[in-house]
């Protein structure tokens, strides 16, 4: 069976970036994992307010696992660092927390950001390095030996260094430097649209970037990926996260 885990900072940022591939391998009968390092306590309220500041981060763990459930992602692990903080994470802790992830999951591919947190945002930056870490530990017999046997991922695929959306609006994205994977998620672009609207919170900013565009239905029908290491494919970009596993 198919396994796929994405690992990023945020509640939103697995449907953001991933939510139609997620949608789709799940709906294949693959198993598709998901681990989020913060609650993300400080981003927004809504307007008006749904919860207080202080109810923030409970009220996203709800979202997360809402939207969690409608792109089929079977398994969650919510890691709870300090949102904008996880920079501060403690490298030991979070390696182990990711590595235990990692070896329950036994994906083929994982997903999370590129190196530059395809914004700059600190917490993207610390989990795209902290997710390399632990892929590599986990792969290592010598760490961790009491977690579940070690387990090599075949490919790490990182966000684009820059917005996916605007790389779509230029046109084809298939010449474009970067971008290895060219996923066609049209049929699922429902499904994400619903999930993004699960994280009720922060509609100011989904709708601002994708929910409010007359493109919207162009914006939610492609993900595009880079893959950070793993085998060739058959062509670049492929349409397909396993080709060539």
């Amino acid at each position: 069976m198919k396994s796929l885990l994405l690992i990023f900072a945020h509640p939103d940022d697995e449907i953001v970036f991933a939510g139609g591939v997620a949608s789709r391998y799940s709906g294949a009968g693959a198993r598709v994992a998901l681990c989020t390092a913060t609650l993300g306590e400080r981003g927004k309220l809504g307007i008006p307010p749904l919860c207080t500041a202080a109810e923030l981060g409970r009220t996203r763990q709800a979202e997360l696992t809402e939207a969690a459930t409608l792109i089929g992602v079977s398994t969650l692990r919510v890691l709870g660092y300090p949102d904008r903080g996880l920079q501060h994470a403690p490298t030991g802790t979070i390696r182990l927390q990711l590595v235990e992830v990692i070896r329950a999951a036994r994906p083929h591919v994982v997903i999370t950001f590129d190196p530059n947190g395809s914004n700059l945002h600190p917490d993207h930056i610390a989990i795209s390095r902290f997710a390399s870490d632990a892929i590599a530990a986990a792969a290592d017999p010598r760490w961790f030996p009491d977690l579940a046997p070690p387990h090599q991922v075949s490919r790490l695929l990182w966000t684009l260094p820059v917005r996916p959306w605007d790389v779509v609006r230029r046109g084809d994205p298939a010449g474009v430097a970067g971008v290895d994977f060219v996923v066609d998620v049209a049929a699922w672009k429902d499904r994400k649209a619903a999930a993004l609207r699960a994280h009720r919170t922060q509609h100011l900013s989904l709708d601002r970037i994708l929910l409010s565009k007359p493109d919207v239905d162009r914006l939610l029908s492609v993900e595009l990926f880079r893959q950070a290491w793993g085998p060739p494919t058959a062509a670049r970009p492929a349409g397909d996260l396993f080709d060539g596993l």
